[in-house]
């Protein structure tokens, strides 16, 4: 398994995306006066509910190419673009800690690419992902819930690769627990038998 960065910089690659839209959700409830740890996007919307507070709000973004950092056989790494839609809300306790988090991905477009050739491989992805924060307030003790679908899909329109189902993963982001097609995770991974089929489909005809 590949580091916590390389991870997330893949499967959250717009981290380093440019926001194009902002859309703030409301939430029922009174306006927060507490200083919230750690602070919520600008992009969400906060209220206290009872002593606690949600934030929530929607965001869209667009990214790339990046490079993911895989490299195929031929001497080329794989680049990212995409686009996509995400609903995300934080849950507060009375101290003001954040105690979990859930985000909801939609990918609105999907595109991996070997910039030798200008050759292209789609895919689609939709995932949620839940953290639950075992210290109040501090993210980096989160147990992480993936679930949702990850397929590429080649020049004929068959699919290359598939990744579904649920994946938790421990706060040091080493996996605890899988079911279903582990393609995601295995390109993640660096598996060769998944960026091998990846690159097959990039190297193009």
């Amino acid at each position: 398994m590949r580091s916590t960065a390389r991870i997330a910089a893949l499967a959250v690659s717009v981290c380093a995306a440019g926001a194009l839209t902002l859309v703030s959700a409301s939430v029922a409830g009174q306006p927060v006066t507490q200083t919230l740890n750690p602070s919520p996007p600008a992009w969400q919307t906060c209220k206290a509910v009872g002593e606690r507070t949600i934030c929530e709000g929607k965001i869209t973004e667009s990214y790339g190419p990046i490079d993911t950092g895989l490299t195929c056989m031929g001497g080329f790494d794989i680049f990212d673009s995409g686009a996509l839609d995400e609903v995300a809300r934080r849950f507060y306790d009375e101290n003001g800690n954040l105690v979990r988090r859930v985000r909801h991905q939609h990918y609105t477009f999907g595109q991996l690419s070997n910039p030798l050739t200008g050759a292209t491989v789609n895919y689609t992805q939709t995932q949620t992902w839940t953290d639950v924060l075992a210290v109040p307030g501090d993210l980096g003790s989160a147990t992480v819930t993936l679930t949702g679908e990850y397929i590429e899909f080649g020049a004929d329109g068959a699919p290359v690769l598939i990744g579904a189902g649920r994946v938790v993963f421990a706060p040091n982001f080493t996996v605890e627990f899988q079911a279903g097609p582990s393609g995601f995770l295995d390109l993640l991974a660096g598996d060769p038998s998944a960026v091998g089929a990846t690159c097959d489909a990039l190297h193009g005809p």
